[in-house]
């Protein structure tokens, strides 16, 4: 752009600037991971009168979002933790009312700081209300650098869920997981991950963590099957010295200790009745009292359950509080189990044999050993099938492949 141009285009913003001054202050989140572009685009937006405020993430965006409720989102082309085409198509469903623009930062990689004129030229229609006509937004991106386009929202429901790197597969399966995984992780919502053991729950568990706006915060997890029933209190809600003998000193707790990140409760279906009400009262507070102590502590804390117990059942029996389970059941997420998603065993135990050539030399599936794989059940699950192929591969003993004979399972295949 020339200086004539730049200069043209400081006079339209002043204009507009006037222009605007008579309508009320619009709301715009600004959403991208470079910090130099989003300091460029606001002095431009708030030189338009418009109310900037900026994310760096997705996550951190859908936050925004709930608390604001802007006209607009201007999104940067590439995202640090959630796939651009999948979130806006996210956006456009929760928040149809939403103008949704595009900052392309052009096939030269440049610094992408926005032509002033275009991103006035794009604002002033979602200014006028032209961007909710159909043919405003069949805008092509403009072929220089840092563009701002406008996207129709069919084509941003069009794009294929990105995978979430932790979850190994590409069945249909998997894809709705990894659509609710991306679907939760901003959001505050308690999550309830229901599946059979050895199916990867915590890997669920870590996921929706580490795509939350939570994920540089701690990560804490209690197994509520691996303590024993009268130490269990104590190890989520801590404890005060003397509380009980061989309390030497004071505890904090693992409720505690995940202030401002996660708590994974796995096997929530083994905490005892009289726990599940304690644990009730601080999903509904947010307050905690550590064993011996009368006074009550405030933590900010998200809670991820995981059961492979039928929860719901169990509490028309009376031996799960039915409020408890509802409370912890306001996002449930049921992982398939690998008998269902047979598609993805092969991916799956090239994942695994990459892992263990870590610590020993790599070996390779033969072809009738991958079918043999297939004729199982796998009531284990992935878990099962981890202990299969490390089996297998110290009976290969030298060999770099792997034959159906050292195929060896504990339960009869189909």
């Amino acid at each position: 752009m020339t200086a004539g141009e730049m200069a043209m285009a400081e006079m339209e913003m002043i204009e507009a600037g006037v222009l605007l001054g008579s309508v009320s202050s619009r709301k715009v989140v600004l959403v991208s991971a470079d910090a130099d572009l989003r300091r460029r685009l606001r002095g431009s937006l708030s030189g338009m009168r418009w109310e900037v405020h900026e994310a760096a993430g997705g996550a951190e965006a859908m936050t925004r979002l709930d608390d604001l409720r802007p006209e607009a989102l201007l999104l940067d082309s590439w995202l640090p933790d959630l796939e651009v085409g999948e979130f806006a198509g996210q956006i456009r469903a929760l928040y149809p009312s939403i103008e949704l623009m595009r900052i392309d930062g052009g096939a030269d990689g440049g610094a992408r700081s926005p032509r002033r004129n275009e991103l006035l030229h794009a604002l002033r229609e979602a200014q006028a209300g032209i961007g909710n006509d159909t043919a405003a937004w069949n805008v092509a991106p403009v072929a220089v650098p840092s563009a701002v386009v406008a996207l129709h929202s069919a084509r941003l429901a069009t794009h294929v869920v990105a995978p979430v790197p932790e979850m190994i597969g590409e069945s249909s399966a998997m894809c709705e997981l990894a659509r609710l995984i991306r679907l939760v992780a901003p959001r505050q919502a308690t999550v309830l991950i229901e599946g059979e053991t050895g199916s990867g729950k915590e890997v669920v568990a870590k996921a929706v963590h580490r795509l939350s706006d939570r994920a540089n915060k701690p990560f804490v997890v209690l197994n509520c099957a691996a303590i024993p029933e009268a130490l269990l209190e104590a190890e989520l809600f801590g404890h005060t010295r003397g509380a009980f003998t061989g309390a030497v000193q004071s505890r904090t707790g693992r409720i505690e200790a995940a202030h401002g990140g996660t708590l994974f409760l796995d096997e929530i279906g083994e905490m005892p009745v009289a726990l599940q009400a304690k644990m009730l009262r601080f999903l509904e507070c947010g307050e905690l009292q550590r064993v011996g102590d009368n006074e009550t502590i405030r933590v900010d804390v998200r809670v991820i359950a995981a059961t492979h117990q039928p929860l719901e059942r169990r509490s028309e029996e009376g031996s799960f509080r039915l409020d408890l389970y509802h409370r912890l059941a306001v996002f449930p997420i049921d992982v398939p189990p690998l008998r269902e998603r047979m598609e993805d065993l092969e991916l799956l135990a090239e994942h695994i044999m990459t892992k263990m050539a870590q610590r020993m030399p790599r070996k390779h599936l033969s072809g009738a050993a991958v079918s043999l794989l297939k004729e199982h059940v796998w009531p284990g699950n992935v878990r099962e099938l981890m202990h299969v192929l490390e089996r297998a591969a110290i009976l290969a003993g030298d060999s770099v492949e792997i034959g159906p004979e050292e195929i060896r399972y504990r339960r009869k295949p189909r």
